[in-house]
């Protein structure tokens, strides 16, 4: 969340960005509230001072008659301090509701607007595009036609939206994982894997809604945990309430994880298959930094991102998310979408997010400079390394071939042992 100080000092900025993020948050409430607060503040500090000084008093008294006044004054004190303490308690919930509404300020160089409709391309991967010489077909009907995917198979046990991976498919899977996690052992990240369950504070610190109408995330019933939408949760509540010493950062993880998404609202072509479903395995990369390395650390998972895609030989474009599409968090994202044949359209496979103190304040997550007095805040940075589903649908799109086989790319054979799924 943001600084208090820093919105009471900037409303108009704060406003804007609200409003370029495509969120409904009053602003303008918090304010009034802060400044009730403050004024209810004084009361009760002017009230405590006034029922120290009648205490002493009392034993000063002259007579019994003066004694039972100041004690009765004392009283209605009391009284009035429980008041002003219960209205005070009051006002801070609803303006912590509120705070916690606000979203991160955005970079001013994010594109302006309401969906993913304004995000900018701002460079392409290395390789070309296909130049098929037979009409391409979707992962869905390869999938069916080398007996890869079982969609009636995942919606019978689970419901529609769930799946089993078979075969080959298993393969690949599994290839993904190890090609991507190797790599960013190599990079400096230290492996995890994460629980696929946090506590609902953990989901709120990093800046996801476990409960509501808008909510894409499962909880579970009679507890205070929800499933995770992604490594991004556990990794990041990993630090909440702790500090780190300035000399150990930055930290960098790769947390493998299972990610389930109620995906409530989505339809259409464009969530056919593997694209949008409600449980997958992923690799993150997530990352706790002094303020002043954030940005190259963003730099530097979108780098990995680039060279885990370029090295899997598919062709990408990435784009500056526009504000109305940054979500609370971020304060500034770029999205990974590969090409995907059968929708003929670029289609998201990872994103990278640099989320400045923005996680770390709801977490309370610091560091603190040896030799000097007090904490401050962390930066907290995340990036998709692998999200398995997309990945699965770029790769099984992108190498299928005239024959209806597909070649598995040159970089996962050492892994799968195959280097082409036929039937």
């Amino acid at each position: 969340m943001l600084d208090r100080r820093f919105i009471l000092d900037n409303v108009d900025a704060v406003r804007t960005n609200c409003k370029n993020r495509n969120m409904k948050v009053d602003v303008d409430r918090f304010v009034e509230l802060e400044n009730i607060r403050r004024e209810k503040q004084k009361e009760l500090e002017g009230l405590n001072q006034e029922a120290n000084t009648v205490s002493k008093s009392i034993g000063k008294a002259a007579t019994p008659e003066e004694r039972e006044a100041k004690k009765e004054q004392g009283r209605l004190l009391r009284e009035r301090t429980g008041t002003v303490r219960s209205e005070m308690e009051a006002i801070e919930k609803e303006a912590e509701e509120i705070l916690r509404s606000i979203p991160n300020m955005a970079h001013p160089d994010a594109p302006i607007g309401d969906d993913d409709a304004s995000n900018a391309p701002v460079a392409y991967g290395k390789n070309p595009l296909p130049n098929f010489d037979f009409e391409p077909v979707d992962h869905v009907i390869l999938g069916e036609r080398l007996n890869l995917i079982d969609f009636d198979g995942g919606a019978r046990v689970a419901g529609a939206g769930f799946y089993f991976l078979r075969n080959e498919a298993v393969l690949l899977e599994l290839a993904l994982q190890l090609y991507a996690v190797n790599r960013l052992i190599k990079a400096g990240f230290k492996p995890l894997t994460t629980p696929d369950l946090a506590r609902n504070d953990i989901l709120q610190g990093t800046g996801y809604i476990p409960r509501g109408n808008e909510t894409q995330i499962y909880s579970i019933e009679n507890t205070d945990l929800s499933l995770v939408a992604t490594a991004e949760i556990t990794l990041g509540g990993l630090f909440a309430n702790q500090t780190i010493n300035a000399e150990d950062l930055p930290v960098k993880f790769c947390g493998i994880s299972h990610c389930f998404r109620t995906e409530a609202g989505a339809a259409g072509r464009a969530s056919r298959g593997l694209y949008r479903v409600h449980q997958f395995t992923k690799v993150e990369m997530f990352a706790f930094t002094l303020p002043e390395q954030s940005e190259g650390m963003h730099q530097e998972m979108l780098g990995m991102e680039r060279q885990l895609f370029d090295d899997l030989g598919l062709p990408y474009r990435v784009v500056d998310t526009a504000t109305g599409d940054l979500g609370g968090p971020a304060y500034r994202k770029y999205d990974l979408e590969a090409w995907m044949p059968g929708r003929n359209e670029y289609g998201e496979v990872t994103s990278t997010s640099n989320c400045t103190d923005y996680q770390a304040r709801r977490l309370n997550a610091r560091y603190r400079i040896k030799g000097e007095k007090g904490t401050s805040f962390l930066h907290t940075l995340n990036g998709t390394a692998i999200a398995i589903s997309r990945a699965l649908v770029a790769i099984m799109e992108m190498y299928q071939q005239k024959d209806g086989s597909i070649i598995v790319p040159e970089v996962l054979r050492p892994y799968t042992g195959i280097d082409r799924i036929a039937r």
